[in-house]
């Protein structure tokens, strides 16, 4: 079935509501698979050249962390996290100890290399190697990490990281519906829209329905191309401002 729909809509307020982004171009498949499961994700480090994705360390992460996330200026970096805003340095620790001793999700700091900064979380969840599917979530980036190189090379890291090394043949990014940045993220990093969860989960006394996005393993030579295309310094001027961007390149790759 082909399916395509008006990307986004205002509603009366002005906010944009997203309803459809991606054309549906394959049928339904029960093709024979490989049932070898996929290996789990382990504490191992993810080395790039503006930043590194470390395995979560709060006694080395949560001082340049909490700094970067605290007060009132920055209480919509955790508008759409199932946890936060942390108004003491002492519930930001419980926090940050509580995530690090977790195995799924299993979360990892980013680190800027030339401060050696933590500026940003991720984690692997919803981990299910017997299906070799895994998502990616519970992203908190930093205005400093924020709109830079080193937050999209972070996202390609663990992609490659996922495809190539874990043996996934899957890779979910979900969010809530209402959160626009984050649903424009995911296509951009070449995630494919599948749908809305109406009334999925209850987080913070509110109601949220869920956008899934999906990558697959026969998507990601083309995608990895465009990362790698896009991170490479000849993309960016003296300035620091890209040529291209990546999605530019994306929608080439499908031309």
């Amino acid at each position: 079935m082909n399916a395509t729909v008006s990307p986004k809509t205002k509603t009366e307020h002005g906010a944009i509501r997203f309803v459809a982004i991606s054309r549906i171009n394959s049928a339904p498949s029960d093709t024979q698979v490989d049932i070898a499961p996929a290996k789990r994700p382990q504490r191992t480090m993810l080395d790039g050249r503006a930043v590194s994705v470390v395995p979560l360390n709060p006694s080395s992460h949560a001082a340049t962390l909490f700094d970067s996330t605290r007060g009132e200026e920055n209480e919509r970096l955790w508008l759409y996290l199932f946890e936060g805003p942390f108004a003491t340095r002492a519930d930001f620790d419980l926090h940050l100890k509580q995530k690090a001793s977790s195995e799924d999700p299993l979360a990892f700091a980013v680190v800027d290399k030339p401060s050696g900064d933590a500026v940003g979380y991720a984690s692997y969840m919803r981990i299910e190697p017997a299906h070799r599917v895994i998502e990616v979530g519970s992203i908190l980036f930093t205005p400093r990490l924020q709109q830079t190189i080193g937050a999209t090379e972070a996202m390609y890291l663990m992609a490659r990281h996922v495809f190539e090394d874990l043996g996934y043949r899957r890779y979910e990014w979900k969010c809530n519906a209402l959160n626009a940045p984050s649903r424009s993220a995911a296509l951009r990093l070449g995630f494919t829209f599948e749908g809305v969860f109406r009334q999925h989960m209850i987080i913070k006394g509110r109601n949220r329905d869920t956008a899934w996005y999906s990558m697959l393993d026969s998507e990601w030579p083309k995608r990895k191309a465009a990362f790698e295309r896009w991170l490479d310094p000849s993309n960016f001027d003296a300035s620091g401002r890209q040529k291209v961007s990546l999605s530019a390149m994306n929608r080439a790759s499908e031309n």
